[in-house]
């Protein structure tokens, strides 16, 4: 009964400025995932750029080239994936210190209980631990593009050269899509962050969030670079 007496808190804004994250984050994936055909996203075009990568390997000798850069790209996954276990804990740890949390409210002079604040921060903290799953796929999916980049016979002419590099190719892309959607959890757990200045502040973070990914993805210098056509 105290619980349900604490949760008065939150105002029906509250509930429009958590849907509208969470609508936001799924929304903005499907989007860059699946943009329209006149307009691809850097995401999208990078993924064609990953599959010649493949294609271009099966002359390279040696490839040690291509080992090195996927070797790169699992590194990233696994610092990625360590800071959100960081992350996690921190969270945690400010969850439990209920104390702390009150000392925050006073000093913000805002009435409200503890488990707000910890509500709060919960929301955070699952777009976090999302984003560490999504990097922990990736890891693992590299590591088969990896085995069957190995695979991949030194022979061109061989019958199952380039079907092994274009399926190494696709398995390159997930791993990447991956990657991305943890990269994206990253940006709006950090915009939920938004939600302990209250439910506009909330609405305000998410709306910067959206506007910074579209910007990246649709209009960003990068993307007019991969856009160039290639005389």
């Amino acid at each position: 009964m105290e619980l349900l007496e604490q949760l008065h808190f939150f105002s029906v804004l509250d509930g429009v400025a958590v849907g509208l994250l969470l609508v936001a984050w799924i929304g903005i994936g499907l989007i860059i995932e699946n943009p329209p055909a006149k307009l691809p996203s850097t995401s999208h075009l990078v993924a064609d750029y990953r599959r010649m990568w493949m294609v271009q390997m099966i002359t390279r000798e040696p490839r040690i080239f291509d080992a090195a850069v996927l070797d790169s790209l699992r590194q990233g996954t696994a610092f990625f994936g360590s800071a959100c276990l960081i992350a996690i804990g921190g969270g945690l740890a400010a969850m439990s210190n209920t104390e702390r949390l009150r000392g925050v409210a006073e000093d913000l002079t805002l009435d409200a209980p503890s488990i707000i604040w910890e509500v709060k921060i919960l929301l955070a903290l699952i777009l976090i631990t999302n984003a560490f799953l999504k990097f922990i796929w990736s890891n693992r999916l590299f590591g088969y593009c990896g085995v069957v980049m190995a695979s991949v016979p030194n022979e061109i002419d061989a019958p199952e050269t380039l079907p092994r590099a274009l399926k190494a190719g696709e398995l390159n892309i997930a791993a990447a899509r991956a990657f991305n959607r943890g990269l994206r959890g990253i940006y709006f757990a950090l915009g939920a962050l938004g939600w302990l200045l209250g439910p506009i502040g909330l609405i305000v973070t998410t709306c910067v969030t959206v506007f910074i990914l579209l910007r990246r993805e649709f209009a960003s210098a990068s993307r007019l670079v991969l856009m160039e056509r290639e005389e």
